[in-house]
């Protein structure tokens, strides 16, 4: 059973983080390049540093922000159901 409820949780916090992790690298993306939206990999308006910067600040946000809603929702089953 918990491995049940663990499973679920994960795929919630999955989905919570990477739209927690969109919205704070739209934030973030704003207030270091001026702009609303970020250079698309296949934009020919933008050069290769600005295409890879946004890809590498997208990349870092993300991983951060779902380490730690995966981990807190780890903690919070586990202090849940007792395993």
């Amino acid at each position: 059973m918990s491995r049940i409820v663990s499973r679920g949780a994960g795929v919630v916090s999955g989905m919570l983080g990477g739209a927690v992790a969109g919205v704070v690298f739209k934030q973030v993306w704003k207030l270091l390049a001026g702009t609303d939206e970020a250079p698309q990999a296949t934009s020919d308006e933008y050069g290769w540093g600005e295409v890879l910067a946004a890809a590498a600040i997208q990349g870092a946000i993300f991983g951060v922000v779902k380490a730690a809603i995966d981990r807190s929702a780890t903690r919070s089953v586990h202090r849940a159901i007792g395993g």
